[in-house]
């Protein structure tokens, strides 16, 4: 099988930067690129290792249920949090959209 790298460019890099909202400019994007850059090849490395018969597993130890019991508790006022809010429409918080910043 041939060995697959993923490169990181300073374009995809900015991309995420500005679907997050986040304002960096030339110098952290570089920096930022780079750190990305060696995250996906120590991926790369973990991907090459042979884990024939090994078999997956959610958690390194065994684990019992450690939710506690659902019980119902007293909450805030909803009127008295709405009211806090910079905007709110039919008892929720109205937020700015997020979807289609893409392009």
């Amino acid at each position: 099988m041939a060995e697959q790298r993923s490169h990181i460019t300073a374009t995809d890099v900015a991309k995420v930067a500005r679907l997050a909202r986040l304002d960096i400019d030339a110098e952290t994007l570089v920096h930022f690129t780079a750190q990305l850059s060696r995250v996906l090849e120590h991926f790369g490395d973990i991907d090459a290792l042979d884990l024939v018969g090994v078999d997956p597993m959610t958690q390194p130890y065994p684990l019992v249920n450690v939710l506690r019991d659902d019980v119902e508790q007293p909450t805030l006022d909803t009127a008295e949090v709405l009211s806090a809010a910079p905007e709110a429409e039919d008892h929720r918080f109205r937020v700015p959209p997020i979807i289609g910043l893409e392009g």
